[in-house]
């Protein structure tokens, strides 16, 4: 442990930095994600505001410019004489534009709108609409073909998300997905070409949807050209017809952007009527954690609204994953300490009585099951209906041998732990993160295999009951989506309590005798065991649904847009369905989204966005993160620099006897901003809720200095870390001049 934990406060200085999300479980209800939809977290929709935003300033600022500049007679004369140079001269004229346009698209250079106001300036609607529209058709044109033939790889790897989003759109719907593109200004026009580039549209066909999707668009710009032309003073930009182009250029985004929506949405609903009238408002598939948010909002606010389940009420996360798993931990984690009695000045012991702790687990979650209770829904306004559900069309559930409509549906369905196909696995009974809660004896050998956030959890909470655990990891280390520290922290902390890790080496069959099983690891080596559970991680809970026979279903998963609306726009999914962040309170949170957009949207629509996104792993000491990691950061390339404050250091971890671990800070150079925190600590968990809101509202580690704590308590350690990146950032040159005017007021 001294080796993973015990290093010396440092402030590291490193180069990198990155975006992809937590994939991770905090509970042995959830699993390592393996992939996570950047469409919903991509910087591009958060920008996509921003960028109509300028572009309405701009055009304001462009027409502003041009009638203060038009009043002077320098001005006028130049608008003038430009005007009539081009009528004496518009073949070359209009050449001059051209080239100058397709150079500005072929380039993806910013500002190309600009020229298409010019164009409506200089030549008029008549020769500037067909102009502007032929020339940028030319320059997307070129800028398509370089992208497929000079510069693939880079497109690639700068855009990956978007290339896969567009490609996704062709594959849906052939050529009417680049027409709607085009039909809607928000999406970047450079972006389009570049990822088209990839794909294997002809080149006529991309020219011609082009050519007629930016149509309206260059019509509207060249006109607002033709207007602001007229302009001959700053009194101008008042008159009726300035402020209807003006209010042309602000509204047509949100026009464009709606007419595609509406008419794609119509397409695909297209094959199936929609009923007359509804049932519901909503219907809610799932009465898990996401289920169960979603038929609350939409309760709260008195919509009619049902809510179906075949299983249990509370989903994976209270009947066997988030509730029972820290039952278990609780018990786990009283009898380590009643082993080590002696450290605190105590006599005596604590054996465990497995068949007691498991009976506890069970009372554990029967008192918390009437706070996700049928009965509670009920009461709150919902339809708890029972049984298979089964999605018939984009407004209707069969159910219990019933037809229910719905305005919206929502699929809430979870997940469900993946069983690998390893050889002779079904011949030794594995138990999975559902099925293990059932044992009323204690295994005397348990095998675990996967070392993700389950795996762990479940490891040291059965060895330090008594099991001799062992825990075999196909990957290099164990959470391998955690920096090398955490892991090496991690298997400290398991073989701390009795655990055989072994990493880096798969099993590659399990075999069964008379009087035994055994697992066959890849490098040659045996493991006997009574008991295996497979944790190797979870996958969404898609069949069954009907949810085929829609073409719902995409690797494997729900595909969402950032509104959780699927390709059918009727119905959303919220939760671990989606295969995105499967944790708890992440599909709490994607509830609260799928509630607000299938009621109330367009009207009011939120988006999935799960800014500084908390994440726990409840081993002890608990590893906690939010942000990036150091890990993260090396393989995007953006600069950090890290922060380590060791817990060894930290008062009330010494007088708690619980000093192992650290609190790692990355922040931007130079900069209290902070990027990622992770905490390996006995209450992180805990501890993570300072830095999370720090970064939710923008607060960096000055503030968390500035900030009085308790003392002598855990959150001193966010300050203590905050005090050292303080320490290292310290201005030396003003340290020098201060020694010197203390030693000049000592006389």
């Amino acid at each position: 442990m001294a080796s993973a934990l015990g290093e010396k406060p440092a402030v590291i200085k490193n180069g990198m930095l990155s975006s992809a999300a937590l994939g991770r479980s905090n509970s042995v209800g959830k699993m390592e994600n393996r992939e996570i939809t950047a469409s919903r977290h991509s910087p591009r929709f958060q920008g996509r505001r921003a960028w109509l935003v300028a572009l309405i300033v701009m055009a304001v600022a462009f027409a502003a410019w041009f009638a203060l500049g038009a009043d002077t007679p320098q001005a006028a004369a130049w608008l003038l004489a430009s005007r009539d140079w081009v009528a004496a001269h518009l073949l070359v004229a209009a050449l001059f534009f051209g080239l100058l346009y397709v150079a500005f698209a072929a380039l993806s250079l910013p500002g190309a709108w600009t020229l298409s106001v010019a164009g409506g300036a200089l030549f008029g609607p008549w020769l500037g609409v067909p102009l502007v529209s032929l020339s940028s058709t030319a320059g997307a044109t070129v800028a398509m073909l370089a992208a497929r033939y000079l510069f693939r790889s880079s497109v690639e790897r700068r855009f990956p998300d978007f290339v896969a989003r567009v490609n996704r759109g062709l594959a849906r719907d052939g050529v009417g997905y680049l027409l709607a593109a085009r039909l809607t200004p928000v999406i970047p026009f450079f972006a389009i070409n570049l990822a088209i580039g990839l794909t294997r549209m002809r080149t006529p066909t991309f020219a011609l949807v082009t050519l007629i999707g930016a149509m309206p668009i260059v019509v509207l710009y060249v006109l607002a050209g033709e207007q602001f032309a007229t302009i001959a003073h700053p009194t101008d930009i008042l008159s009726g017809r300035i402020v209807i182009v003006l209010f042309a250029l602000a509204a047509a985004p949100f026009a464009f952007a709606g007419l595609g929506g509406w008419r794609e949405a119509r397409a695909r609903l297209k094959p199936w009527p929609g009923p007359r009238k509804f049932d519901y408002n909503l219907i809610v598939i799932g009465a898990g954690s996401a289920g169960l948010v979603t038929a609350y909002v939409a309760a709260a606010a008195r919509a009619r609204v049902a809510l179906i389940e075949r299983g249990e009420m509370g989903g994976d996360c209270l009947n066997t994953g988030c509730v029972p798993s820290k039952a278990l931990i609780r018990s786990a984690k009283l009898a380590a300490e009643g082993h080590k009695a002696a450290e605190l000045g105590l006599v005596g012991d604590l054996k465990p009585d497995f068949p007691a702790v498991m009976a506890r687990l069970r009372s554990v979650v029967a008192k918390v099951a009437p706070h996700d209770s049928a009965e509670r829904y009920r009461g709150l306004g919902a339809d708890v209906i029972s049984g298979q559900a089964r999605v018939v069309d984009p407004w209707t559930v069969e159910v219990a041998g019933r037809r229910l409509t719905g305005r919206r549906i929502v699929i809430a369905t979870g997940a469900e732990p993946v069983i690998p196909p390893i050889p002779g696995l079904s011949d030794v009974a594995p138990l999975t993160s559902e099925t293990l809660w059932g044992l009323t004896e204690q295994p005397a050998r348990l095998l675990i295999v996967g070392g993700g956030a389950i795996g762990c959890e479940l490891a040291q909470a059965f060895a330090r009951l008594g099991s001799a655990t062992a825990l075999v990891e196909g990957a290099e280390r164990i959470l391998a989506r955690e920096d090398r520290d955490v892991s090496a922290a991690a298997r400290a902390l398991l073989e701390a309590d009795g655990v055989k890790v072994v990493e880096g080496v798969a099993v590659s069959a399990f075999l069964k005798t008379e009087a035994d099983f055994a697992a066959q690891i890849a490098d040659g080596r045996q493991i006997a065991f009574d008991k295996v559970v497979v944790a190797v991680g979870r996958r969404p809970r898609t069949r069954g649904f009907g949810l085929e026979e829609l073409g719902l279903p995409e690797g494997g998963r729900l595909i969402v847009d950032n509104r959780l609306r699927t390709r059918l726009p009727t119905i959303f999914a919220a939760g671990d369905v989606t295969g995105q962040l499967q944790f708890t309170h992440a599909a709490a949170q994607y509830g609260v989204v799928a509630a607000m957009n299938a009621l109330l949207a367009p009207l009011k629509p939120a988006k999935s966005v799960l800014p500084a996104f908390p994440m726990a792993i409840y081993t002890d000491p608990e590893i906690a993160r939010v942000g990036l990691s150091e890990q993260e950061a090396r393989e995007k390339g953006i600069a950090f620099e890290a922060t380590r404050y060791e817990l060894s250091e930290l008062d009330r971890a010494i007088a708690d006897g619980a000093d192992r671990g650290f609190v790692k800070v990355l922040t931007a150079p130079s900069k209290d901003r902070i990027l990622g925190v992770t905490i390996v600590s006995a209450r992180a968990g805990d501890m993570l809720g300072e830095f999370t809101l720090a970064m939710r509202h923008g607060l960096g580690l000055k503030a968390i200095l500035n900030t009085i704590h308790p003392y002598p308590g855990w959150g001193d350690a966010a300050k203590a870390t905050a005090g050292q990146w303080r320490r290292a950032h310290a201005p030396a040159r003003a340290l020098v001049w201060s020694a010197r005017l203390f030693d000049w007021l000592r006389g």
